[in-house]
């Protein structure tokens, strides 16, 4: 497979004619209301360059349809938006990446659970993949979780919350998951972060 990026399908909508200004490419221009730059006139979507899920414009237009109207009960996006592909098998992310946290120069550990060692994966009989947790050293603040396996796609928001909060790696050490279950896969990746952690600073301290 091959993608050579997206377009967006503007082109007859009418949007010079009423004043909705659009780049060079053709992407509708909006505020952080999700309003342009013709009055009364908002837009979300694909056709102001988002990343392409339903979930992402479905947010968009019930932030532009409060600010639209002045209901209060949402006004700004979600911040930690997972992306997914419901690919096979998925694969599922939140946050940032290691690269990320390293270029934004925040000193960050990772802890990983494969779900070949997960017993309700090995049940299901698709057993690939893992999960991985990003979070800081100082404090352990999780800081992105990427999922690749089967049901990615779902297992992605516990995370999603738990960055939500602002919460630590041992939100996941001290919750009680079922087993057998996927979700479990969280805990233990949290205790190889923990191990890691250790190691981590037992060779800066050494050092």
């Amino acid at each position: 497979m091959i993608a050579v990026g997206r377009r967006p399908q503007t082109e007859g909508l009418g949007l010079a004619e009423v004043g909705v200004e659009i780049d060079s490419a053709g992407w509708v221009q909006v505020d952080d209301r999700y309003a342009t730059s013709a009055p009364g006139v908002f837009a979300a979507g694909d056709v102001i360059g988002s990343l392409g899920l339903a979930s992402t414009a479905m947010e968009q237009a019930r932030v532009a349809v409060c600010h639209a109207f002045g209901f209060e009960y949402k006004k700004e996006t979600d911040q930690f938006r997972p992306t997914y592909i419901f690919s096979i098998p998925e694969v599922a992310w939140v946050g940032l990446t290691e690269e990320q946290a390293r270029a934004s120069g925040t000193e960050y550990e990772v802890g990983r659970s494969s779900f070949g060692t997960n017993a309700k994966a090995r049940i299901s009989g698709f057993p690939d993949g893992l999960v991985k947790l990003v979070f800081r050293v100082s404090d352990k603040t999780l800081l992105g979780v990427h999922i690749v396996g089967e049901l990615a796609t779902e297992l992605i928001h516990l995370g999603q919350f738990v960055m939500h909060e602002g919460g630590t790696i041992d939100r996941f050490i001290d919750a009680t998951f079922a087993v057998p279950t996927r979700s479990e896969a969280y805990k233990y990746a949290a205790y190889d972060g923990l191990m890691r952690l250790e190691r981590h600073t037992r060779s800066r301290t050494a050092g």
